[in-house]
């Protein structure tokens, strides 16, 4: 009780830095796209991500032992009643420098949308934030346990943090040997939180834009009650919602790798049959958004994708327009993927940038399916991020290499993810190898706010992304 007493302690004191998990995608938006305005890059980012230290790879002993040591970073679950979801508001906007802006990029958390931020010169702040919290004694293979353990942690949560809802997420695809050692809590803010308010009414200028981005995706959950919700699984995946709900062939094979049982694989029964998924934006926290927007008179504008590959095209398409627009060639593109991006060296080498949400097959051949469509560009550089467990849902090597040659000149994969089992790698990878760029300086004058909407609803040809 006394270590535990202490661990608590420590994670409270340690605040909202030691909330928000450090391995999340959230957590690296929010810093990539502060550094861009600060015009810093990530090259410090050196952490390495759990599911890269403790993977498949591991014999079983080793990895059990590694699973411990996992728990032992995440949030103890004592700690969890002093967690203020205000505070890590706070931390997000406090990441951002003291300055007038024209506009502000809030919602889900997707790649795209901080490129979007970065060439407009104005933050990106999310809707929600991802927290793993200590599950001793658990195991990836019994999601009915992890929901139990969750729900008193999400009681917790929200007892004190009545104005968010819990997005719990068992998903031992994306979290590998993590999902038996930690439960994976996203905290959606219900309403605009006062920190965003008073940082937006402080530093947004007088008609200025605010973007809602909102990822439309939706998955089958169980409503647990008092705003916790528990999902199985997760579009990011690259599995679809019944290889969760019927352990199915894949899902057992990263069962296997993982040296779990299917056997044990009993899933609760969703009574929600589709709800936005966890990296979706809660209705509340738009229309505070909208209402706070309206009063002020500012210009509000939603971006809603139902697949992430559209949005990532259609800033790619921005950004080649708006690097052409300034005498630019716009023929280099960089292909990032996961936590693998940098804002400030894309926009220091003109890069076009194209985010894939992760390394599957099907964020792939969406690639190849808007190269096709494009005006051919002359290089094309792809970086592959990793996740928990490969499948065969994971894009192989000659997917992205089939992607890089559509580049004229130059095609090349960055192999290192490839050579590391497609494990997660330390966001100063991305920055180490777009540093490889030629300069093209000085970069385009900022994107207007107003501008950058048009051009995206021009470029948002297919029915999957919407501009309103």
């Amino acid at each position: 009780m006394l270590e535990e007493s202490a661990r608590a302690t420590a994670a409270t004191a340690a605040g909202p830095d030691r909330v928000v998990c450090p391995d999340s995608l959230t957590r690296v938006l929010v810093t990539a796209g502060a550094r861009a305005l600060h015009g810093r890059d990530c090259g410090d980012l050196g952490r390495r991500p759990m599911v890269a230290r403790y993977g498949g790879v591991l014999p079983s002993g080793a990895r059990r032992a590694a699973a411990r040591h996992a728990s032992q970073a995440a949030i103890p679950v004592a700690a969890t009643s002093g967690i203020d979801a205000d505070e890590v508001a706070r931390w997000v906007v406090g990441q951002y420098p003291r300055r007038q802006y024209p506009a502000v990029v809030i919602g889900s958390p997707h790649g795209a949308a901080v490129h979007l931020a970065a060439a407009a010169g104005v933050p990106w702040l999310p809707s929600g934030f991802e927290m793993a919290v200590q599950w001793p004694d658990g195991s990836p293979d019994d999601p009915a346990a992890a929901l139990t353990h969750g729900a008193a942690i999400a009681a917790r949560l929200l007892a004190n943090n009545p104005a968010v809802a819990v997005r719990q997420v068992h998903d031992p695809v994306l979290r590998g040997v993590l999902a038996g050692s930690t439960v994976s809590l996203h905290a959606r803010w219900q309403q605009l939180p006062d920190p965003y308010r008073e940082f937006l009414s402080a530093y947004l200028t007088r008609g200025a834009a605010v973007i809602v981005v909102r990822d439309m995706r939706t998955w089958p959950v169980l409503d647990v009650g008092a705003g916790h919700t528990f999902q199985l699984g997760s579009p990011a995946s690259g599995l679809d919602a019944g290889e969760f709900r019927t352990a199915g062939p894949q899902l057992c094979q990263a069962l296997r790798y993982l040296d779990a049982d299917r056997v044990r694989w009993r899933p609760p029964t969703t009574s929600c049959p589709e709800r936005y998924t966890e990296t979706g934006v809660e209705a509340g926290f738009e229309e505070s958004v909208r209402s706070w927007a309206r009063a002020r008179r500012l210009h509000l504008h939603r971006v809603l994708y139902a697949a992430p590959e559209a949005f990532s095209a259609a800033v790619a398409d921005l950004y080649r327009q708006w690097l052409r627009g300034a005498g630019k060639t716009g023929n280099r593109l960089v292909v990032e993927s996961g936590r693998l991006l940098d804002p400030t060296q894309v926009l220091r080498a003109g890069l076009v940038p194209y985010w894939c949400e992760t390394p599957a097959s099907r964020a792939a051949n969406a690639l190849c399916w808007w190269l096709a469509g494009s005006t051919t560009f002359s290089s094309i550089d792809v970086l592959v991020d990793g996740f928990g467990v490969p499948t065969a849902a994971t894009a192989n090597p000659s997917q992205w290499h089939a992607a890089a040659r559509f580049g004229a000149r130059r095609a090349h994969v960055d192999p290192a993810a490839t050579n590391l089992g497609m494990f997660p790698l330390p966001v100063r990878h991305a920055t180490g190898v777009l540093r490889g760029q030629a300069a093209d300086l000085p970069p385009p004058a900022p994107l207007r706010p107003e501008a950058a909407m048009e051009a995206i609803g021009e470029c948002a040809a297919t029915p999957a992304i919407l501009v309103c």
